[in-house]
């Protein structure tokens, strides 16, 4: 067992399967697909995405909301959640023992686009002065800590992809280290713009099946072509278990072992024969005082493009030994929230733990024949499951791996 677990004891979700962490996890277990036709997008090639539903940001975070950008709307959405959920009180806790740490995979396209179509215009007096500071991949945690009342360490972490899944890594590592006592981490994303999109789309990632929204986001599945592009944000309370058991909290799941590395291979495609996916799970493992016989479930990272799937899957059937545990992606039902997707994954696994049972993944009619796993498909899958690990890996190689241990 590692010695510097850290227990997760508030979870707040917004993801297309749901506002909140209920409804999420209830969405992600009936495996209902959230994919549609997005008007937002325009005629762009490709106008799917997968959006979250019933978010009115005006209405739950007041009169601050139009200073920030989309992505900080669901960020502080979220960590308000996690926050109430973990029944901690922000205006009398120690506020500078309280770290922030949100991943963002990019900028905000809404507001840096708007100003750099004004630029073009040379309508340079139209340019709001906040096109910066609400733009820019920190905007989220700083939104956090004002509201929050929080004056610790605070950052946005950026990998990529693995963003959430890193931002989470981060803090356990300051709770270790004994520079906060409670930390509010994960990650947002609200990447439906055409820009976006369209920068995908020419790099062939996105899946194409337009007569078919609902089953585009396929992983695994012999007809997947690409991901889903999606919102949401994720936040997780982590404090140490030690502080979390003082206070009588109840913790969904342990966060014992962290695990990253670098492919040093392309700025977008996997090491083909993941190494760099390797290693982090050998560090994650190591982090948390586990051998790999110990995971009986792996959330995957699962894209549903041909390339990663593949070089996931086998890593994982190779790494251990053609035993694999039981695996699931969960993209399949919200899309790709890209930075945000390693924190959501994170608190599914920590619920999966909590509820043991494994949510199904959406739209896997026909596994791959090279993808040699048991991949829960249809319905969701009651077991005993004490240990699991969550992937997420990134553009430009970035691997991180989280080890979740059952409360």
């Amino acid at each position: 067992m590692s010695t510097h677990e850290v227990a997760i004891t508030g979870i707040g979700l917004l993801t297309p399967a749901g506002a909140d962490t209920e409804t999420t996890w209830q969405g992600v277990c009936d495996g209902v697909p959230t994919a549609g036709i997005d008007p937002a997008l325009g005629d762009v090639p490709v106008p799917l995405t997968c959006r979250v539903p019933d978010f009115d940001a005006a209405a739950l975070l007041g009169p601050d909301v139009w200073r920030m950008d989309r992505f900080s709307h669901l960020a502080l959405a979220a960590a308000r959640q996690a926050v109430a959920d973990a029944q901690l009180d922000t205006t009398s806790w120690d506020g500078a023992r309280v770290a922030v740490i949100v991943g963002v995979g990019a900028d905000s396209k809404d507001t840096s686009v708007a100003g750099t179509r004004k630029l073009i215009d040379r309508t340079y007096a139209s340019i709001s002065p906040l096109t910066v500071p609400r733009s820019t991949a920190n905007a989220a945690a700083a939104e956090i800590c004002m509201a929050l009342n929080a004056y610790g360490p605070s950052m946005a972490v950026t990998t990529a992809c693995a963003s959430g899944a890193t931002a989470l890594g981060v803090a356990k590592d300051l709770l270790a280290a004994g520079r906060c006592d409670i930390v509010l981490a994960g990650g947002t994303e609200a990447p439906c713009h055409p820009l976006t999109s369209l920068a995908f789309s020419q790099m062939g990632a996105l899946s194409t099946r337009l007569h078919d929204p609902a089953g585009a986001s396929r992983p695994f599945d012999a007809d997947r072509d690409g991901f889903v592009l999606a919102e949401g944000a994720g936040i997780l309370v982590l404090e140490r278990a030690t502080d979390a058991r003082a206070r009588r909290a109840t913790a969904y799941a342990y966060l014992s072992g962290y695990g990253c590395s670098t492919d040093g291979y392309h700025y977008a495609a996997a090491h083909p024969e993941g190494v760099g996916i390797e290693r982090a799970l050998n560090a994650a493992l190591a982090d948390a005082g586990l051998q790999a016989t110990d995971i009986g479930h792996i959330n995957a990272h699962g894209t549903a493009t041909p390339m990663n799937d593949r070089i996931e899957s086998a890593t994982i059937q190779r790494y251990f030994r053609g035993r694999s545990p039981i695996v699931n992606s969960t993209k399949g039902v919200t899309g790709h929230t890209l930075g945000a997707a390693g924190a959501i994954e994170a608190a599914l696994t920590a619920l999966t733990l909590r509820h043991q049972s494994i949510p199904p993944t959406a739209n896997l009619d026909r596994i791959d024949t090279d993808i040699d796993l048991d991949v829960v498909d249809k319905t969701a899958r009651p077991c005993r499951i004490d240990a699991a690990a969550s992937n997420s890996f990134g553009f430009g190689g970035h691997n991180t791996v989280l080890i979740l241990r059952r409360a």
